[in-house]
């Protein structure tokens, strides 16, 4: 017997999954609307700028920043129509208690974390298949053949990319100021994403909490940032396009009133008329007798 006792390593941050790896080269006036995820993802910009809004707050990247987007957070990113993008964005589920260091924070990647993510680009393109420009990769596909352990070298350098962080003790990047109009164009863009999804659901109905999944937003949010884009409640703003969708076929004649009610996925043409009535100040009937007038 040796006498020696192997001692377990502690892996204080392990990526467990890759979700995604990529390198977008963008176009000055690139918009991406949004999402949030249960992942966290990181976004570095390698040349150019970009804004991003991460729930709340709104930044300003430049070269060389890294933001970090926890689970849960809404994010989404903006070119500033001037300069033209190239970003890195991984994806990746770990579920440490250390990797709240990276909540709320914008960090300066040194020398040593360029050349990781670099590196992680390199193993990325030989370990899979997927482009790694296709923002659309919804899941990574294993290349046919690859260097010895090239995925697991992709995990590994994502963690030494992390730990440098935690161990420099990086001070996030300082005067990042919410900025109100990048937010403004935020919510003006998540809005008009709305109104198309309402669109969509004229003819088959709509609740406020299906819009609530749809736009990745709280209630409470949802609610406050859509008054302040169209001074109207969400589900009153879907009576008004609505109400306007059966205006324009009753002037076009795209059936009587019981079909309008129908198609546009009314429980009842009585509650259509009252309805429409309320908006109005006309019955359906009214209202096509007075532009037959007219």
């Amino acid at each position: 017997m040796s006498g020696y006792i192997p001692t377990p390593l502690r892996r204080l941050i392990t990526i467990e999954a890759l979700v995604s790896v990529h390198y977008f080269e963008y176009a000055k006036n690139y918009v991406f609307e949004g999402e949030k995820h249960d992942f966290w993802e990181l976004l570095y910009v390698d040349k150019g700028e970009v804004e991003v809004m991460a729930d709340d707050r709104g930044y300003r990247l430049t070269q060389g920043e890294i933001i970090f987007h926890k689970p849960g957070e809404f994010h989404n990113v903006f070119a500033n129509g001037v300069v033209a993008p190239n970003l890195v964005v991984a994806a990746f589920v770990c579920r440490s208690p250390d990797m709240v260091y990276f909540e709320k924070k914008v960090l300066m990647a040194g020398a040593d974390e360029r050349e990781l993510l670099a590196r992680i680009i390199h193993e990325a393109r030989d370990a899979f298949s997927s482009p790694l420009d296709d923002p659309r990769t919804l899941q990574l596909e294993r290349a046919s053949s690859s260097a010895f352990a090239a995925e697991q070298m992709v995990g590994q350098l994502l963690e030494q990319l992390l730990i440098r962080l935690v161990r420099r003790g990086a001070e996030p990047v300082k005067n990042l100021k919410v900025s109100s109009s990048i937010k403004r164009r935020s919510d003006h863009d998540l809005v008009e994403r709305i109104k198309g999804y309402m669109e969509e659901r004229l003819e088959t109905g709509l609740t406020f909490p299906e819009v609530c999944r749809y736009s990745a937003q709280s209630a409470t949010n949802l609610k406050t940032l859509f008054k302040s884009v169209t001074g109207m409640g969400v589900m009153e703003y879907y009576r008004k396009m609505k109400i306007d969708a059966a205006k324009t076929m009753l002037r076009e004649g795209r059936g009587n009133v019981t079909q309008i009610a129908d198609q546009l996925g009314y429980a009842s043409v009585h509650y259509f008329s009252r309805h429409f009535k309320q908006a109005t100040g006309m019955t359906p009937s009214e209202y096509t007798q007075s532009i037959q007038a007219k």
